[in-house]
């Protein structure tokens, strides 16, 4: 038994949509939430930034004595996930995109029609192509950026026809040409979007990577006996920038989640971390 926190980062609140599903699973779990909301979005930065970035957050994680830490960012885990593993070899540190690359194989077979949607950087590095082939090589998989579905999301902009533009001008020729039948939401910020994806999209079946990383965290926890017991520590949610609609989002997104009301907010300037 580990009664410590498990440490969850993301460029900002899109990591968020991981907590709800690991509440539900795993409810003694105790989370400390780290969003990069002054520097968001991540995936139009160089990797070279990207990866100083979630050092310098991996760091603060780990000093606040993190029993784990769960890259709840594709673009993060698409380009940094060795590099901390090499930095925190004592530290279990989870990735978003290999959950889902097997989640995809084991749904899918080589009549299948799979895309990714993610930021510029997920899709230039062919993360989840490169693995899903690697597992099955004959799926089919296509990938297309979709950038200004983050700062749209950050900022609250999701119930609206300005939304629903954007989706149909970055997926409607993409889905259409690629006959796209799966389509798996590679960034943690969609999930945020989901419905409005099912209600253009209808026919599609999405994979939410946000809920398939809970299992390899809960593989994990048992592996090592890490599971927590019942504990009052509280759920601390750290913010770079922490705005009011960073707690509206946080409110959302957790409104039946399972998340207690023991949780505090934080915000945490740059320099402190």
């Amino acid at each position: 038994m580990d009664n410590r926190p498990i440490g969850f980062f993301d460029s900002g609140l899109g990591g968020l949509t991981s907590i709800p599903p690991m509440m539900k699973k795993l409810p003694n779990e105790k989370i400390i939430y780290f969003g990069d909301t002054a520097r968001t979005p991540y995936g139009s930065k160089a990797v070279s930034t990207i990866r100083s970035f979630s050092k310098q957050i991996a760091d603060f994680l780990v000093k606040q004595d993190v029993k784990m830490i769960v890259i709840a960012c594709n673009t993060v885990s698409s380009t940094c996930l060795d590099d901390l593993n090499e930095m925190y070899p004592d530290i279990p540190i989870v990735g978003i995109i290999e959950p889902a690359a097997d989640k995809v194989v084991r749904s899918c077979s080589e009549d299948s029609q799979v895309g990714i949607i993610g930021t510029k950087v997920t899709i230039s590095t062919h993360a989840y192509k490169t693995m899903i082939e690697a597992r099955d090589p004959d799926i089919n998989v296509f990938e297309t950026a979709c950038p200004a579905f983050v700062p749209l999301i950050e900022e609250g902009i999701i119930a609206s026809d300005i939304m629903d533009l954007t989706i149909h001008h970055y997926m409607d020729d993409f889905v259409m040409e690629n006959r796209i039948d799966t389509l798996v939401l590679g960034c943690t910020h969609y999930p945020l979007i989901r419905s409005n994806i099912e209600r253009i999209y209808p026919d599609i079946k999405l994979i939410n990577p946000s809920e398939e990383i809970i299992s390899s965290i809960d593989a994990i926890l048992t592996e090592r006996d890490m599971h927590s017991g019942e504990s009052v520590i509280k759920n601390v949610f750290y913010a770079s920038d922490l705005s009011e609609n960073f707690i509206n989002m946080i409110d959302a997104i957790m409104k039946g989640s399972g998340v207690d009301a023991n949780v505090k907010f934080i915000n945490l300037e740059i320099n402190q971390v």
